[in-house]
């Protein structure tokens, strides 16, 4: 079953560049995507090229990937900031070809304490209520 929910991101260096005075608030780049993928088989959140570019993230590595389409090359760009279920975290990006889903893996359902129920979608962790628990480092 496909569940998709609203994510919102916010270039992290933009924000820190805020704050040190050196940007104006609303220069700050950053988008809401409505309908983006939540997919349990991807690690990290993962973004077609035209959004990385509309929020002026760079690249930072190169990494080898698994897909269903076999072993690819994607570049990591800088840091978001990104919102889920009211919950915010910071994560670095993975490039997607363009035309492909907006993809929120596992690495940020973990990261907020969320989980996907096959009826309702993507919801808080119900072993913890409404609390958000972090696993201990």
């Amino acid at each position: 079953m496909r569940h998709t929910t609203e994510i919102k991101l916010v270039n992290l260096q933009d924000l820190h560049a805020v704050r040190l005075g050196v940007r104006e608030s609303e220069d700050v780049r950053q988008l809401t995507v409505s309908d983006a993928l939540v997919d349990t088989g991807a690690t990290r959140l993962c973004l077609p090229t035209s959004l990385i570019e509309r929020l002026g993230l760079t690249p930072v590595s190169k990494r080898t990937a698994r897909t269903a389409a076999g072993i690819v090359e994607r570049t990591v760009y800088s840091e978001v900031e990104y919102t889920l279920l009211e919950r915010s975290s910071t994560i670095r990006v993975t490039n997607l070809p363009e035309g492909a889903p907006v993809l929120i893996g596992h690495m940020v359902l973990e990261e907020l304490d969320l989980c996907v129920d096959m009826k309702r979608g993507l919801i808080y962790n119900p072993a913890h209520g409404d609390d958000w628990i972090e696993e201990q480092l």
